[in-house]
Formats: C-alpha cells, sequence, structure tokens
C-alpha cells in the first residue's frame, strides 16, 4: 500500500497540519491501530480550599483512521477512563470500584468510563464546535477555517498545544438527577500538550508520529461523587503518549479491561455511531440514586 502525505514543515499549510495531525492522533496505515495512554490524579478544586488530589485515573484510546475519497481521515475510537486508589507509587495503584467521599464521607459506587465509539474526521478544516450548530437540529452554517496549528520549534522537537473550551446542556439535568448533577449546564475543557520529534515528522517511512506530553481536563464533578451543584469543580492532570505497541499502557491495566471490558482492546475496524459525551453514556446507562436519607 502505497500511502502519500506531507511532510515538508510548514506551521502555515493546512494540509501539512492535516497529516501531522493525523499522524500523532493515529496511523494514516488503516491497517495498524493507535494506542494513546495517559495517566495521572484527578484533582478536586473546592473555593477557599487548597487543590487536592481525590484519585487517581488510567486511561487509554483504540484508534484506527480511515482513508477517505477527499483526502481526509475518518478517526475511529474507543476510550476508557478507569479510576485508582491514590498509591504514591504510580505502578502500584489499581481501580477503585467505591470511592469515600472527602468532602462528606459518604460512600459513593465508581463508574468507569467506556465510550465506544468516539469518532471524528480530520481535515484541512477545523472541526465545527458545538456552538456552530443550530438548536433546532438543521445543518450547521458553512464556516470553514484552514487548520493551522500553534507549532512551537524547541531544538530539535516540536511543541504544540490544542485546547478545546466548552460549554453545553448537561445531558445530567438536576431535575431527573438532583444528586449527579453539577446544574444545567456543563462547562468541560480539554488541554493537550505534544511533543514529537522533527526527524519523525519528517520522515516520510512514518506513518504515526511518536509522542510524549500531558493531559488536563477540567470538568464538573463526576456524576458518581454525588456533589450535586455544590461549588467546585475536578480537574484531571496527568501525563500521555502514544504508541502502535501495547507495552505504553501497564499490564493491570490491560487485565482490568480484559475482565469488565474485553471489547475496548480493539480500535475499531468499520465506522459507527452515534459518539457521544461521557455524560450522555452515564444518562444512558445509569440510574438516578435516590435522596440522602
Amino acid at each position: 500500500m502505497t500511502i502519500k502525505f506531507e511532510t515538508t514543515i510548514d506551521f502555515r499549510n493546512p494540509i501539512w497540519n492535516r497529516d501531522t495531525w493525523a499522524r500523532i492522533q493515529g496511523d494514516l496505515n488503516p491497517v495498524n491501530e493507535r494506542i494513546g495512554y495517559a495517566a495521572g490524579d484527578v484533582l478536586a478544586v473546592v473555593p477557599g480550599q487548597a487543590v487536592k488530589p481525590v484519585c487517581g485515573f488510567e486511561t487509554f484510546l483504540a484508534t484506527r483512521l480511515i482513508p477517505l475519497d477527499d483526502g481526509t481521515y475518518r478517526r475511529l475510537n474507543k476510550e476508557v477512563i478507569f479510576y485508582t486508589d491514590l498509591n504514591p507509587d504510580p505502578g502500584s495503584r489499581r481501580m477503585i470500584d467505591t470511592w469515600t467521599n472527602p468532602f462528606n464521607g459518604e460512600e459513593c459506587e465508581v463508574v468507569h468510563v467506556a465510550n465506544d465509539p468516539f469518532n471524528y474526521t480530520i481535515s484541512e478544516w477545523l472541526i465545527l464546535a458545538p456552538e456552530d450548530f443550530p438548536k433546532d437540529g438543521s445543518a450547521p452554517k458553512p464556516r470553514k477555517i484552514p487548520l493551522m496549528f500553534p507549532w512551537r520549534r524547541v531544538g530539535d522537537k516540536l511543541a504544540l498545544q490544542t485546547d478545546m473550551h466548552l460549554y453545553y446542556p448537561n445531558a445530567l439535568q438536576p431535575d431527573k438527577w438532583p444528586r449527579e448533577s453539577s446544574g444545567k449546564m456543563a462547562r468541560v475543557s480539554e488541554i493537550f500538550r505534544y511533543w514529537v520529534d522533527i526527524a519523525d515528522v519528517e520522515n516520510p517511512e512514518l506513518t504515526a508520529v511518536p509522542y510524549a506530553g500531558t493531559w488536563s481536563r477540567i470538568t464538573p464533578w463526576l456524576p458518581w461523587m454525588l456533589m450535586a451543584d455544590a461549588p467546585g469543580h475536578c480537574q484531571y492532570a496527568g501525563i500521555m503518549t502514544g504508541s502502535n505497541d501495547w507495552d505504553i499502557v501497564p499490564d493491570y491495566v490491560v487485565e482490568f479491561a480484559k475482565e469488565r471490558y474485553p471489547h475496548m482492546l480493539s480500535a475499531p475496524a468499520e465506522d459507527y455511531g452515534p459518539s457521544i459525551s461521557s455524560l450522555e453514556y452515564y444518562a444512558r446507562e445509569q440510574t438516578p440514586k435516590p435522596p440522602k436519607a
């Protein structure tokens, strides 16, 4: 299979940005699946208090890129987030099924995340933001902005930041989910930092580019924490990397997935959907907790 892509670094070329972003997110060869991995702490941010870790997390993504006739790539993806204890040795952490709320002492049932699928298209144009989609369900207004990321050269590496800040109706409305819902609207940010070797980006033999970096996520209280609309929020803070090999994911994470979510251990082979958020999955799969006695 001959796979053509742009390797000449040109920050203002949308095609180069598209192809390089695709090689970071996945592998241009659709035979290969790409594994993303991140791990760290979930932090509680409460007004008037110091930020503190309340649990750990382990996450992986299994991704496949399908090239489309128009030169774009369909990113087919499964993703999990498993919650862990706070063992100071990250290699000794283990998944948890219950969690003691440090703010009220309540024992909570942990709900791990398994989003299957979460797909989107990588093109030379920016992805439409939620506010571009009319509330009546009609087609979005034409809005084409060339894809140009804020790359930086740092020695023999490229650094990239990609941030997404969203504010949208909460899938868990407080009238139905009084203990799980943070309110009528959800404010969520995804904050990524990537580091890649320039030599890898310029290598025409590499259909996927290794990376390392950080992932942060700002989100309302996780619904299973049963914090309702208490002031504050959660922030995920972790390191991340990507590879075509599962060996970047710790054995205990893979074993937990095999036991609970075996279907998440392979990338999708075809495009299916819909792609929905973790809160939407929660609303579909869980039931509201009864009022606190």
